[in-house]
């Protein structure tokens, strides 16, 4: 369990979970989740979003394996989702994606996470802690030679297509399937509800996006 920020680097990592839990079980029992839950995960103040008077809180964005809560915002999953909603799945998958070429980059750069790894558990956790902190110092310091142009995802500034990054033709990690008994709380659908509005406004709207859904 990994939370990652805008440039690549692993902000918090959480190691030694079964294999077979899924992701939303393994981010049930972390020490994340129990700051989160209270309230000591030193989250900012709520802000005004841009162009707008309405209050938002901080959140982490992630995928469907995830729970919708007041601070993790998720993509919609039923079908048959308004143009709104779309837009809001489409905004959310951007910057998802990050995180996606984060994991990517790792493993392929620490190539030994493409294979079963023949090392005692305890020794599998520091490994993965080690190669997470190297993974950070080399972006600080490597940069250009660690992540070359063309090795992650990028989106043309015209048309905002997106080119994938060349660890996609290496192989990837795959993510744990999903829990069936998440029941997010009102206030969570609320602030889903309240960016899905603003992702569509005129103050929070990319003028691309009816393009991309």
């Amino acid at each position: 369990m990994a939370l990652v920020d805008a440039d690549y680097r692993f902000l918090y990592c959480d190691v030694g979970c079964n294999g077979r839990v899924s992701d939303g079980g393994v981010f049930g029992a972390c020490t994340l989740n129990e700051a989160l839950q209270n309230r000591t995960a030193n989250l900012p103040e709520a802000t005004r979003l841009p162009g707008c008077e309405e209050l938002c809180s901080y959140h982490f964005i992630a995928d469907d394996a995830f729970p919708l809560s007041d601070a993790i915002m998720k993509p919609y999953r039923h079908r048959q989702l308004s143009d709104q909603q779309r837009i809001f799945n489409y905004r959310v998958s951007r910057a998802r994606r990050v995180v996606e070429n984060a994991f990517g980059i790792l493993a392929n750069r620490f190539r030994v996470f493409l294979t079963t790894i023949a090392l005692v558990p305890e020794k599998v956790e520091w490994l993965v802690l080690a190669a997470c902190a190297l993974h950070n110092y080399l972006i600080a310091t490597a940069g250009d030679e660690y992540m070359p142009h063309g090795s992650v995802d990028s989106e043309d500034d015209i048309t905002h297509c997106v080119s994938l990054g060349s660890w996609r033709q290496s192989g990837s990690l795959e993510s744990r399937g999903v829990p069936h008994n998440q029941n997010p709380r009102f206030s969570a659908k609320m602030k889903r509800e309240m960016l899905t509005s603003y992702f569509s406004s005129d103050a929070g709207k990319v003028s691309w996006q009816d393009k991309m859904i």
